[in-house]
């Protein structure tokens, strides 16, 4: 009668240790950002955006300005090639939802991503999303990471 409690705890364990490995968000926070806070001394010389260990990426890749979400993201395992972040927005002035898709590599270990939209996607700093959602999906189409807003989680969408 012992081993069949036992059999289940090493059942939850293994399946526990299998999720462990997957990338996961640490953080995901929305902020405005203008052009003017991504220049640095080495761009003014050098002509080139100095990205430091962040990774930028951006719904307009011209456009600087914009709304950013900081992601942290913990990956233990190895490199996720061809991965994609999916950005869904509700704005306060429209009912229906924006998705934005960006295509990432996802490097393992720690890493900062800026996922920012940009350019004439999101053209006012005083705007705030009523509620957003990201994911981050592998090749497959599979989630690996997900993180909502506390309005998304209530909406249920």
């Amino acid at each position: 009668m012992r081993s069949l409690p036992c059999c289940v705890l090493l059942a939850v364990l293994a399946t526990a240790g299998a999720r462990a490995a997957d990338p996961q968000f640490t953080l995901v926070w929305p902020q405005w950002h203008s052009a003017d806070s991504f220049q640095s001394y080495y761009e003014y010389h050098t002509g080139r955006e100095l990205t430091g260990k962040w990774i930028i990426l951006r719904s307009q890749p011209e456009e600087r300005s914009g709304l950013y979400f900081t992601v942290r993201l913990n990956n233990p395992e190895a490199e996720v090639v061809g991965a994609k972040f999916v950005l869904s927005v509700i704005n306060p002035d429209a009912t229906d939802t924006k998705v934005y898709s960006f295509p990432a590599n996802i490097p393992a270990g720690r890493r900062v991503f800026e996922v920012g939209i940009t350019g004439r996607d999101w053209s006012n700093s005083h705007i705030q999303p009523v509620a957003w959602d990201m994911e981050l999906q592998g090749p497959d189409g599979r989630v690996l990471a997900k993180k909502s807003s506390f309005l998304w989680e209530k909406w249920g969408r």
